[in-house]
């Protein structure tokens, strides 16, 4: 069997749990309950012995995927000789007794559309990484599946009989709940169908408060709903991707574990959910920030967390499983907890700053939170210009990196500013402190020569992160330093029309694909020193990457016009609402 390709997946979830279905209709990934718990559904990474939970045609052949409309529903269309039929799968969300209502609950819905079409229906977990098939037991109209912590139950009209089998005539809508804990115990129909009609209409309503840009609007809508899937409700955490160990690229050995909340990520996704106009999303963080701080000596921030808040992520690599399409190793954990990367302190001040800059939240200001963002602006005080891992995680010798240091002096200036609003007597100290790191900067990351800024002090190569120099306005947008290195970056890291993040050694060879969200920083940074026109040509060439549903990866291939790293990746989504909103024209102006 083939390897599916990322562009033939589609995501389905509740901000509890979800899944990735692909258009043979099989649940290849699938983890219970929570997004970093041991997965339960697996083929992704192990297409001959992972689990699956697949409702397609009798001889496997592929359907068409499409989302209902502004909704986080899939559906596949399946057509054959003998007829043609959909599956609807969606995870329940929706407003329960004003609280968000989010089971741990797969619900399929599987009807028949012309003629009597045959389908199969297998539902075969794993008990994690063990791979271990668990005991089944078959009751009157489901099966319990034993071994996991919790009762994992198959609720179904479909005959028992027929599951398994080589396949059955469908004849009438049937119904399908892989439940995680509480099982159904109510009328099976009824419930799917107010199940599926409450959340269809709860994402709809929620894309409805979305603001959009005036170009870009189904591409914008998307990638709000898949970063939407990100966010962890229960804490307020949003994880990086849904997955672990995609390659970078082919036979790259670059496998992560993304499951985890990245407190850098975080903090760009709360700039696209205020683009959106959506700030329920950024109170949940910042709760979730809060309690990790509270916990953080000395606000000493570690670069990722679990959605829970802990740090334990040791970082092992499992015996036995291939990978997706045989490109491992698969890894569990992340060794990237245990790096310095101090450009998140400054990206955390920024994440707060609104608190205390925006009128509309001046309800929320507390001295403790105002500690909070002075702990966290001093310690970028502290650790500006020296050595760390930087934004790209390196694992070769740290040495100081340029991003950091332009993230530790944005959020320090933000300080100055925020104190001026709030404790004057401090915003004097706070802007000669960032000046001095600008400063700094300014004398030690930009090549005396090429007139640009370089991805480490003293260093000679680029970085696609030096991007954000322009959209966070360190040099004023005609500042010959700001476009020579916007200019230089294009120039030595664009592959294909699209961006790689560097082109240097990072311990696992040079990159050899492009890193979907430094294109979409590229599209930024053309518009903001002027060059519009070719910031909309680029945008618009990006939109022809080859993912029928909207959803972005963390890598591009575009020699090969292939997807790769894992999946979907919420930076990628974040850049495209960024770069969306950069280019299009003002309302008053479409």
């Amino acid at each position: 069997m083939a390897t599916v390709k990322l562009s033939e997946i589609g995501l389905i979830g509740n901000c509890q749990c979800s899944a990735l279905v692909d258009r043979r209709g099989s649940v290849t990934w699938c983890c219970l309950p929570r997004f970093d718990s041991e997965p339960v559904f697996s083929t992704l990474l192990d297409e001959q012995d992972g689990g699956h939970f697949t409702i397609g045609t009798a001889d496997g052949s592929p359907g068409r995927q499409r989302y209902l409309e502004n909704t986080n529903v899939l559906e596949t269309t399946f057509s054959g000789e003998s007829g043609s039929f959909r599956v609807l799968d969606f995870m329940p969300r929706f407003i329960q007794y004003e609280r968000s209502f989010r089971p741990t609950k797969l619900i399929r819905i599987v009807e028949p559309l012309t003629g009597t079409p045959r389908i199969r229906i297998a539902c075969q977990p794993r008990l994690g990484w063990s791979k271990a098939v668990p005991r089944c037991e078959q009751g009157s109209n489901h099966l319990q599946f034993h071994g996991f912590d919790a009762e994992l139950r198959l609720t179904t009209d479909v005959p028992l009989s027929y599951i398994g089998s080589e396949g059955f005539a469908l004849t009438e809508r049937k119904h399908l709940v892989l439940s995680y804990g509480a099982p159904v115990e109510e009328a099976l129909a009824p419930l799917c169908d107010r199940f599926l009609t409450n959340t269809v209409a709860y994402w709809r309503r929620w894309v409805k408060h979305c603001e959009v840009p005036t170009a870009y609007q189904a591409q914008v809508i998307r990638s709000a709903l898949v970063l939407k899937l990100h966010c962890f409700e229960d804490t307020g955490a949003i994880v990086a991707a849904m997955t672990t160990s995609l390659p970078e690229s082919p036979g790259s050995g670059r496998t992560w574990d993304y499951r985890y909340c990245w407190l850098r990520d975080a903090y760009y996704a709360m700039g696209a959910f205020r683009l959106l106009g959506h700030f329920e999303e950024r109170e949940q963080f910042l709760n979730y920030l809060l309690n990790i701080a509270s916990s953080a000596d000395g606000y000493n921030l570690a670069p990722l967390y679990r959605i829970d808040g802990r740090s334990n992520l040791d970082e092992r690599i499992l015996e036995g499983w291939p990978g997706y399409g045989g490109h491992g190793p698969v890894r569990v954990g992340n060794g990237a907890a245990l790096h310095r990367q101090h450009d998140v302190f400054g990206e955390m001040v920024l994440a707060l700053a609104p608190l205390f800059l925006d009128a509309r939240f001046s309800d929320q200001r507390t001295e403790n939170l105002f500690q909070l963002v002075e702990g966290l602006s001093r310690q970028a005080i502290a650790v500006a210009g020296k050595p760390d891992a930087g934004i790209w995680e390196l694992r070769t010798e740290w040495q100081p990196q340029t991003f950091s240091t332009l993230m530790c002096w944005a959020g320090v200036n933000t300080m100055s500013k925020i104190a001026r609003a709030v404790k004057p007597a401090l915003a004097e100290e706070f802007r000669l402190a960032a000046e001095k790191i600008r400063s700094e900067l300014l004398v030690f990351a930009l090549h005396p020569t090429r007139t640009c800024l370089v991805a480490t002090h003293g260093g000679f190569e680029v970085d696609a992160a030096m991007l954000q120099a322009a959209t966070l306005r360190l040099l004023s947008p005609s500042d010959p330093r700001l476009v020579g290195t916007v200019a230089a970056i294009e120039k030595d890291l664009t592959h294909g029309g699209w961006l790689r993040r560097y082109r240097t050694d990072d311990g696992f060879g040079a990159p050899t694909v492009a890193f979907v969200i430094c294109t979409f920083w590229l599209v930024e940074a053309l518009a903001v020193i002027g060059d519009t026109a070719r910031a909309r040509a680029l945008m618009d060439r990006m939109m022809a990457i080859d993912s029928p549903l909207g959803l972005l990866s963390e890598d591009y291939d575009p020699e090969r016009n292939e997807m790769w790293g894992n999946f979907p990746q919420a930076y990628s989504h974040i850049g495209l609402i960024h770069a969306a909103f950069t280019v299009s024209p003002r309302w008053s102006d479409a």
